[in-house]
């Protein structure tokens, strides 16, 4: 019985660290995203482009530091997970090129870009039709 104790604080500890940095994660792409556009709005999605390469280059430094514990989920999970999905994925690509994966990680990269347009555009459509 205690050790199901334990786990559940362990587990609302988790929860709680990814839900508080995600809170600031999603604010701070919202705010940065939102000064980036101001001074820097065009055609190209620069402010997106942006806070993504800073996520990834973010997630990649922690993920390389990070023993799994508190701050991953802190920082890794929460905050870099709500600022962007893109560095997960980048990280992601990455470690399955450096474990010699090429062909899962060139899958990935490869059906991830595609899929990710197709859904995208299945949204603007399913929009539309509904507008």
């Amino acid at each position: 019985m205690a050790v199901g104790a334990k786990g559940g604080r362990r587990q609302m500890m988790q929860s709680c660290l990814v839900l508080f940095g995600g809170a600031i994660g999603a604010l701070l792409r919202f705010w940065l995203g939102q000064q980036m556009q101001k001074r820097w709005g065009g055609a190209f999605p620069l402010p997106t482009f942006l806070i993504n390469m800073l996520g990834s280059f973010a997630l990649g430094l922690l993920f390389a530091a990070s023993d799994g514990g508190p701050l991953w989920w802190l920082f890794g999970t929460g905050l870099l997970g709500a600022f962007t999905t893109f560095s997960t994925f980048s990280v992601e690509a990455m470690t399955l090129f450096q474990r010699g994966k090429r062909s899962v990680a060139l899958a990935y990269l490869i059906g991830s870009a595609t899929l990710g347009l197709l859904f995208a555009w299945l949204g603007l459509t399913v929009y539309g039709l509904l507008d």
